[in-house]
This record gives C-alpha cells, sequence and structure tokens, in this order.
C-alpha cells in the first residue's frame, strides 16, 4: 500500500510512487480556439494530482491574444498553470513569432536540477523541441530523467525526431536511471514505439498494459492514439483512467496519466 508522506507517495521503504500527466495544451484555447480556457485547464489539471505534468503548444507570451482577454494571465501560461502547486517548472521555447512564442514545458513537484531544450525542427515552418529535465525525487537512488515530447506532422520529420530522441537517450541518460518520455508525439501510424523500444527500451504504459494504444485524438471523439507516456527503469507502472470531462472542451487533445514505481 502507499502512503502519503510531506505531499510524496512512498512506494515502500526504498522506492517511490509517483504520478505523471501529459496534455497537449492547445494554447490555452478549446478546439477550434473559439474559447480561451486556460483557468478550467488549470483546475482539470490540478484535479490528477500529478507529481510530474509535461505540456505541450504551451504559450511562453502573445502580445496580442494579452489585449484581446481580460483574463489573460500575467505570467507565462506553464507558470500559470504551475502556480503553487508544482514549485518547479521548467520550459522550451520552439516556435517564434512577431506576437510571442510557444514550446514544451514540465511542472514538477520535485526539484529540477537541470534542464535543456533539444531543437529537433527538420526543415519548414514546423518548430519542434525535446525539452529533457533531470529531476531529484525523495527515496530514489538515481535522478530521473523526463523528455517532453512533440514531434512532427509529416511522417519523414518524425523519423528523424525519433532518431534524435533514440540518441539523446543513448548518449546522455544511464542506462540504469529512471525515464519517463511523454507528450504528443503525432504518430498516427504507430511505428515510435517498436523504435523506441528497439533503441532505448522504453515502453508505453497503456500499450503494455492493455496491449493498445490509448486514442486521444481529437478529444471530443478520440480516434488517433498521438499522446503517449513511455517508462524505462521502473519497477512497475500502470496507466491511470481520466474521464472524458472535463477534458473534452479543454483543448483538441484528450490527456493521459500513468502511476509509476520506482
Amino acid at each position: 500500500m502507499n502512503t502519503e508522506i510531506d505531499g510524496k507517495r512512498q512506494g515502500g521503504p526504498d522506492g517511490l510512487t509517483f504520478r505523471v500527466l501529459t496534455v497537449n495544451v492547445h494554447k490555452g484555447f478549446n478546439f477550434f480556439n473559439r474559447r480561451f480556457i486556460l483557468h478550467d485547464l488549470r483546475e482539470a489539471v490540478r484535479s490528477v494530482s500529478a507529481d510530474m505534468v509535461f505540456l505541450q503548444e504551451v504559450l511562453g507570451t502573445h502580445a496580442r491574444h494579452s489585449l484581446r482577454f481580460a483574463d489573460w494571465p500575467a505570467t507565462p501560461q506553464y507558470e500559470f498553470l504551475a502556480d503553487t502547486i508544482w514549485t518547479d517548472f521548467a520550459y522550451g521555447r520552439n516556435a517564434v513569432y512577431p506576437d510571442g512564442h510557444h514550446g514544451n514545458a514540465v511542472l514538477s513537484k520535485f526539484p529540477i536540477v537541470h534542464y535543456e531544450n533539444r531543437d529537433v525542427s527538420i526543415s519548414g515552418p514546423e518548430r519542434r523541441g525535446l525539452l529533457h529535465c533531470v529531476v531529484r525525487a525523495p527515496g530514489t537512488a538515481a535522478d530521473i530523467h523526463a523528455i517532453c515530447v512533440h514531434l512532427g506532422l509529416q511522417e519523414r520529420h518524425r523519423v528523424r525526431q525519433l532518431q534524435l530522441l533514440c540518441h539523446l537517450v543513448e548518449k546522455e541518460i544511464p542506462a540504469d536511471a529512471p525515464l519517463v518520455v511523454a507528450g504528443d508525439f503525432n504518430d498516427w501510424r504507430r511505428r515510435a514505439g517498436r523504435v523506441l523500444n528497439g533503441c532505448a527500451g522504453l515502453r508505453e504504459v497503456h500499450a503494455h498494459a492493455s496491449g493498445r494504444l490509448v486514442p486521444t485524438f481529437p478529444a471530443w471523439c478520440p480516434v488517433l492514439p498521438l499522446d503517449r507516456i513511455y517508462v524505462r527503469g521502473a519497477r512497475d507502472h500502470w496507466p491511470m483512467p481520466l474521464g472524458r470531462r472535463p477534458w473534452t472542451s479543454l483543448s483538441d487533445h484528450a490527456p493521459l496519466a500513468a502511476e509509476i514505481v520506482l
């Protein structure tokens, strides 16, 4: 049985159970950009009680939107979402445009001792990145490595980006270190799992539990399994079911959550 100590779920005398959530926040707007819903999204994210949150398409700043919406936050979206719940956060700026920029972010209840955003853009206007964080958590012999992923829409781009992700894992992450790779893979052809298992020994939490990937797009009627949580170096892991509401009205992607035991 897990117990709560100082807000952290302990998995035993020499381990830790922690919860992760991944969600493409669609820059704080609902499907088709009809409504600004960042405040509602913050409450939904909080309700999961995740220790680490992987965010994609989160705005760092946007000058025009900040003038249009009266409830636009005074801080970057990732800081607004973290608020007083996640004491540490990291942001990787990917796409830059005249009004602002957006990218990936990781929110953590554990200290983030180092982070680096790796540009994996291939060509054209699509800007993509891998945000690699090193997280120090209680009850763990090694730091947890967390990589927040948002891959390209084109197949040939994703093939190269998966190769770059494999290279990052092989060269910069110790083989015995716990590793979580989560985010929006845009992998509608379901090819990433075989690549990541072969090069890095990663396995997807939901597919491992049920034998199939979970559809997450579009959120209102999920058909494509674009979002994933891959894990390596854990004693155990299992999916955490999330209800359809309120998520169907908060983004074009449904979120995924899991609990991981180290």
